[in-house]
């Protein structure tokens, strides 16, 4: 069920999703689709702005688990 959040100051759609969703991954494009005319506001939404936040699509994990982490300075 998907659930409606209002920004706060200096929210971006990507922190809205890193703190309903706990990730950005997958749920940060789905959101936008579910937003229309939210991207014309810009990066930094206005305070108050009403959001739907669909139910997260399922999380891939095939190609994840096989990637390795990489360092910079390795």
């Amino acid at each position: 069920m998907a659930t409606v959040v209002r920004t706060q100051q200096g929210d971006t759609l990507d922190r809205i999703c890193l703190r309903h969703y706990g990730r950005t991954q997958d749920v940060t494009e789905t959101a936008l689709e579910a937003n229309p005319g939210l991207a014309e506001l810009g990066p930094i939404l206005p305070i108050g702005t009403p959001i739907t936040l669909p139910d997260a699509p399922a999380q891939v994990s095939a190609g994840i688990a096989a990637q390795q982490p990489v360092s910079l300075w390795d």
